[in-house]
């Protein structure tokens, strides 16, 4: 199984993951945001699978130190434009998997989407 992991590399959070994924012997690409960006189409892809609210990272700083305009009256739209324009408001790390998508590191769900 190959599996798309994105991230940023220096994230513990990310990681951790790819130590498990590793441990695991399951082969996975890395997509940095730091280099790479964000493709918008695959942002509205996750948001239609999990929902905006799960893929968008309120709690990190980026998100904290947006204007509030920007943090006010988000939809789905409006948290693609805000993630595609501050990758770091993007909830760490997101995995496409044959499967289906694993947004965030649990290690029970990831053992039994992956495992």
């Amino acid at each position: 199984m190959t599996v798309t992991l994105y991230g940023i590399p220096n994230c513990d959070t990310v990681k951790k993951a790819r130590k498990w994924l590793d441990a695991q012997g399951i082969d996975y690409a890395f997509h940095d945001y730091k280099k790479a960006g964000a493709d918008p189409d695959k942002l509205k892809a996750w948001v239609a699978e999990a929902g905006w609210e799960k893929v968008l990272n309120r709690a990190g700083t980026t998100f904290r130190k947006l204007p509030e305009a920007d943090k006010a009256d988000l939809d789905a739209a409006k948290a693609v434009a805000v993630m595609e324009a501050n990758p770091s408001c993007i909830k760490r790390p997101v995995v496409e998997h044959p499967g289906g998508l694993l947004v965030g590191f649990k290690e029970a769900e990831w053992q039994a989407a992956l495992g």
